[in-house]
């Protein structure tokens, strides 16, 4: 028997294109990243940890993200770019190995009162195709059902060339939309109280306009003293019915006076575009108390609140309108599409079917279309956002997450690390800013930064598997595997808040008690009701308005690089004062915003140079050196610092400064107690918004609201952007409020807090029309003993119960 001789034959020598699997990041400085240096693995789940602000974002979004994202702008013509954002170069000294990158981050959705869940994720524009192709009767193409478009029709002579000669004919032409004539598309109409614009006693001279800003010291009274429409001393009351019209409703008519063009609109008309147009939580607070005083918003008669005329709702498929379409839960939508069988469309309803699909996939399935942009969550949002990704054929693409678990049930978390491993398995690098132990425990590498926050923290304290994170002396590490136990005695209320038939979104005309002086935790599945109960129901109740609600939402703190923890918490005021006090000289020399800044920036400390399609470029003022103050102001002390130095003290710093001695300052030190209270003692003064985290920024909310005199604090998942070492943190701010003689009622996932409570109210048993039931009352420790509920057998298998 013969046998072949073996031959060795070389491995063949790797293609030079297989040697970039790293993200390679050398000298990162963004923000508070201190020379950060960094070797990631590509189609590998990296996550990456650490306290709020230790610079996970600044290294994820702001070095990472932003780089590839500029790259790929420079890759367009400079026409292009010049409509795109402009960003500058990060502070990094290499960055290799970059692919695209896809960011999915918490930035809430557009509360445009047009934008709703249908139109931001274009499952709306699918619909209104398949409505004009197979909806009877036939009313028009797919503008005839968009709620966005008017109907609209005009005709005249226009003049032609034809043959030589200039003919004149006829034309005539007609737009068929789908938006409900009397609402303008809004869904609401809303009634305004004439008293509230103005006093009907007093002339326009005498000032008898009420809406912010109309003075007749301004050019407000130019406009309507030169308009000539009214007599300016003459009493409201006694105007003409053609007077009145053109004080309220004159369409904008071009005007001259004192020889500069000008035009003047009727108030009502001007209000329309000028504050009733807008979300009425973006507009200022004065502007905000104004609406809610003058304007009564009530569901429009014409459209039943769907925003759609006659004639798109009376095309149907199958007996439905899209009217009913977008009213129907995603979830039950995505059966009906899945029941039409219709050769003509069916590659529009394949995708259709996709799109819907993903929001039940994804655990949206709860929502409707017709559900408001602006009225989603951070997490609900985000994952809105994740369903345009979850079918993409794309591979080799950087997906980055912050936080993906935020509003997620532990139930629901499960399902989500399932998305992010299918998107690594694809072939794709997934990059996540995580606290979740759950979330953390599925990675392929770990990227831990601290060891602190701020200034104590930009720098990598770990890099590894979970095992070695789990080994590792960090705080993360440290924390990893801790488990909050349930309490031994519970407190016992001192009251209740009764709630009776409570039927907010889909909640079941919901009868509960909720108990006062104690820590009450509210907790379901996303989309269980919790929010329509505590904020629909508790909130706005006429009894808790009696008890003195403070309600601290999600929502974004709203500011510009001017603002900053001092200006936000209103803590600069005392401090103002105290400085003009000492130095005998007014208030508003001490703000950079007002009589006191710099005059070579304007006090912003920075220059700023537009440089059109190219980043633009801020540098240091030379005037004031950054510090923002006119060189004068600087020379006036307080205890020994000027305000530019105060500006730039911690607030732990300015504790102990405002707290004892020549600069004690009660009303200042008392706002520092609270920032300090809530985890932010590291943070600068001075330090812009703009440069804070997620977490920091909630936490901020917290401080300033915990100022406010009420007897009743509800918190939306306060743990949101929260490491687990700042969770012990706030569980020790909760209970000091609960022992100073506060109820406190949280909406929260967080198994800890939930084990901290002394009452738990579950919501379910499902999400959507398959929630809205209160399925547990009682303490965590009977929930964990009856393990009755999804939530009773997590936090059961939280505790080790």
């Amino acid at each position: 028997m013969s046998r072949a001789k073996g031959t060795d034959t070389p491995a063949p020598a790797p293609h030079a294109a297989d040697s970039h699997d790293l993200i390679r990041v050398h000298g990162a400085r963004v923000n508070n990243l201190k020379d950060v240096s960094v070797e990631l693995p590509k189609r590998r789940l990296t996550v990456f940890t650490g306290v709020s602000g230790s610079g996970k974002s600044s290294l994820v979004f702001g070095t990472i993200a932003a780089e590839s994202q500029r790259m790929i702008n420079e890759t367009y013509s400079a026409f292009v770019q010049g409509f795109m954002p402009t960003l500058a170069r990060p502070e990094v000294d290499v960055l290799d190995g970059l692919t695209t990158v896809i960011t999915v981050d918490q930035q809430r959705m557009g509360s445009d009162p047009r934008s709703t869940v249908g139109t931001a994720t274009d499952a709306n524009a699918m619909l209104r195709i398949l409505f004009s192709r197979l909806g009877t009767p036939h009313i028009g193409s797919p503008k005839a059902f968009s709620f966005n478009v008017a109907s609209i029709s005009g005709a005249g002579a226009v003049t032609v060339e034809r043959g030589g000669q200039t003919v004149k004919e006829r034309r005539s032409f007609k737009i068929t939309g789908g938006m409900c004539p009397r609402c303008e598309g809004r869904g609401s109409v809303n009634d305004i109280d004439l008293t509230a614009l103005y006093d009907d006693t007093k002339s326009l001279g005498e000032g008898a306009l009420k809406v912010p800003g109309y003075t007749m010291e301004g050019w407000y009274g130019r406009i309507f003293s030169g308009s000539g429409f009214f007599d300016m001393d003459k009493p409201i009351r006694k105007y003409t019915k053609r007077e009145l019209a053109d004080l309220l409703h004159k369409e904008p008519t071009k005007i001259k006076v004192e020889g500069i063009n000008l035009t003047y609109e009727g108030i009502i008309p001007k209000m329309q575009k000028s504050m009733l147009s807008k979300d009425v939580d973006s507009l200022q607070p004065h502007i905000r108390a104004f609406v809610d005083r003058a304007v009564t918003f009530t569901v429009c008669p014409d459209c039943a609140g769907t925003r759609l005329s006659e004639g798109a709702r009376s095309s149907k498929i199958k007996k439905i309108s899209i009217a009913d379409a977008c009213t129907m839960q995603i979830s039950d939508l995505a059966k009906w599409v899945r029941d039409l069988d219709e050769p003509s469309v069916a590659p529009l309803l394949a995708t259709l079917r996709q799109t819907l699909d993903s929001f039940v996939e994804i655990g949206l399935g709860y929502l409707s279309l017709d559900r408001p942009s602006g009225t989603l969550s951070g997490g609900e949002a985000q994952r809105v956002k994740m369903i345009r990704h979850l079918g993409s054929s794309l591979t080799d693409v950087t997906y980055v997450f912050d936080e993906p678990t935020v509003g997620l049930h532990p139930h629901d978390i499960q399902r989500m690390n399932g998305l992010l491993l299918r998107l690594r398995d694809k072939g794709n690098t997934v990059l996540v800013v995580e606290h979740k132990p759950e979330t953390i425990a599925i990675a392929d590498h770990v990227v831990d930064l601290g060891p602190g926050a701020g200034s104590g923290g930009g720098t990598i304290c770990f890099e590894g598997t979970v095992e070695g994170l789990r080994k590792g002396d960090t705080i993360t590490g440290r924390h990893f595997g801790d488990r909050a136990t349930l309490k031994e005695t519970v407190r016992e209320p001192n009251g209740k808040l009764e709630i009776r038939g409570a039927s907010t979104h889909n909640l079941r005309g919901v009868d509960v008690d909720v108990p006062l002086g104690v820590l009450v935790v509210v907790t379901g599945v996303a989309g269980s009701g919790k929010s329509s109960l505590v904020h629909g129901s508790l909130v706005s109740a006429p009894v808790a308005a009696a008890e003195g609600v403070v309600a601290i939402d999600q929502g974004a703190i709203r500011g510009s690089r001017r603002s900053n923890p001092a200006t936000y918490t209103g803590l600069l005021d005392p401090i103002r004062k105290a400085f003009a006090k000492a130095n005998g000289v007014k208030p508003a020399l001490f703000s950079a915003n007002s009589e006191g800044a710099c005059p070579g920036c304007n006090g912003a400390g920075v220059i700023y140079t537009d440089l059109a399609m190219m980043a633009g470029v801020a540098t240091t003022c030379e005037e004031c050196e950054g510090k923002r103050f006119h060189a004068s102001v600087l020379e006036h002390h307080f205890g020994g610092r000027d305000i530019s130095e105060v500006l730039a003290m911690s607030v732990s710093e300015a504790e102990e400064f405002f707290g004892a001695g020549e600069a004690r300052t009660p009303a200042a030190h008392r706002i520092l107690g609270r920032l300090a209270d809530v985890g932010l003692g590291y943070l600068s003064l001075g330090q812009p918004l703009t440069t804070l985290s997620g977490g920091e920024r909630q936490r901020l909310k917290l401080a300033t609201h915990m100022g406010e005199k009420g007897g009743v604090y509800v918190l939306d998942e306060p743990t949101a952007g929260l490491h687990l070492a700042d969770v012990e943190q706030l569980l020790g701010l909760l209970d000091r409020l609960v022992d100073s003689g506060k109820s406190v009622i949280v909406v929260e996932h967080h198994q800890a807090v939930m084990a901290h409570a002394d009452w738990i109210v579950d919501l379910g048993p499902g999400a959507g029309h398959d929630g809205g039931r209160i399925v547990f009352e009682g303490t965590p420790a009977d929930l964990v003993a009856a393990r009755s509920t999804l939530t009773g057998e997590h936090l059961s298998a939280y505790v080790g119960g």
